[in-house]
């Protein structure tokens, strides 16, 4: 695990010389959470048509869900939304052929290994779009504070190295900053796909995610 370290020009304190070393501390755990997004789109000759297609639909949606044993708080409306389908041909002006309609929920899953079977479930009463998973941990307090602990642990041993070489050694630590972390959250690519009817469940595999912390730290040198 990399961890930088940068001396100040020549910073000089009355009472000793200044050291900023900026240091990565990492952690791993599983996550524990996962997202989705899962919606309908539909096509109608009209917007009317559109719209009472998709709203049968997503009732089907919902239903699953609530079947599947998903709480209401991990279910949010994302995205509603009705566009006209043109037609183009050189010289002519658009004409609409029709509408399309797509209504899409975000889903949090809090059993990650439930949820390739609940995709399948989804796609069998009649979700044509999902996007995800994005896996994360759902409480990563405890984890940063361990990558925290290791980062400043790094940060002072190769504080105490550039000491050593210059031949001084760490008095104490001036000032800490924590210039970025990530709290196991691991954004992926969509995933979409769509087919009539699933055969094996879908496989959802947890892994490990990394929990990060980077800090600026300053040691007084004497």
């Amino acid at each position: 695990m990399a961890v930088n370290a940068q001396s100040m020009p020549s910073p000089i304190l009355p009472d000793g010389t200044i050291l900023d070393v900026s240091a990565e501390g990492r952690t791993t755990r599983v996550p524990d959470v996962a997202t989705i997004r899962a919606g309908v789109v539909t096509q109608g000759a009209t917007a009317a048509a559109a719209l009472a297609d998709n709203a049968a639909r997503m009732t089907k949606v919902f239903a699953s869900l609530k079947k599947a044993g998903i709480a209401e708080r991990d279910i949010r409306t994302a995205n509603v939304s009705l566009s006209p389908q043109y037609r183009y041909a050189d010289g002519q002006a658009p004409a609409v052929t029709g509408y399309q309609a797509s209504n899409s929920v975000s889903v949090r899953f809090r059993d990650i290994a439930k949820s390739g079977a609940i995709l399948d479930a989804l796609v069998g009463v009649g979700a044509n779009q999902i996007d995800g998973p994005n896996l994360a941990l759902d409480q990563p307090d405890a984890a940063l504070d361990e990558a925290r602990a290791d980062a400043v642990k790094k940060a002072r041993a190769r504080a105490e190295l550039y000491a050593k070489a210059a031949g001084l050694s760490v008095s104490r630590i001036v000032s800490i900053a924590e210039s970025g972390s990530n709290d196991g959250g691991s954004p992926q690519p969509p995933v979409m796909y769509m087919r009539a009817k699933a055969a094996d469940s879908t496989p959802v595999a947890a892994g490990e995610t990394d929990v990060t912390v980077t800090l600026s730290v300053r040691f007084l040198l004497k």
